[in-house]
């Protein structure tokens, strides 16, 4: 049974995910990219997973890194996703930096982010599948409304009793 690229995409795409930004020094440069294909994996060790497609710039380059950010994005932060995602039309980029932290490079002002040291990279039909092991945590104590990604396009929570 032959399935459809396309068909899969669009099924797949009705789970509901947050939104991160990657974020890797190699060179000597802070490379970065959108990813809502993130998970944790273990508590024991702590581990986290994000895949990203092979042919990508950060695909090509991701077995050069130690060590990667995990940037989890609050919802007004949506001009950030677009930028690293490669679909920003403006001529100057949005506002952000990175702050360099324990775990790596932390983008500023998201809401929570994880550190971690490559693991393992493997193979995954046309992705990396990349492991980390989770070295350091930061969490706003600000709430914040998450940033999330539904068929294709972005979403909101609708706000929950605390």
């Amino acid at each position: 049974m032959s399935i459809d690229v396309r068909a899969f995409r669009h099924t797949a795409g009705q789970f509901v995910t947050g939104v991160t930004v990657i974020a890797a020094e190699v060179d000597g440069a802070i490379k970065a990219m959108t990813a809502n294909s993130f998970t944790s994996v273990s508590l024991d060790p702590p581990l986290v997973l994000f895949c990203v497609g092979k042919t990508t710039h950060m695909g090509q380059i991701v077995h050069r890194a130690n060590r990667f950010s995990v940037n989890i994005l609050r919802q007004d932060q949506q001009n950030l996703s677009t930028y690293f995602a490669g679909g920003w039309k403006e001529p100057a980029p949005p506002p952000f930096t990175f702050v360099n932290w324990d775990g790596g490079h932390r983008l500023d002002g998201c809401p929570a982010a994880i550190g971690c040291a490559v693991e393992t990279i493997s193979e995954g039909g046309d992705h990396w599948l990349v492991i980390g092991r989770v070295l350091t945590l930061y969490r706003s104590e600000e709430a914040f409304a998450p940033l999330v990604f539904h068929a294709g396009r972005y979403a909101t929570l609708e706000e929950r009793e605390p």
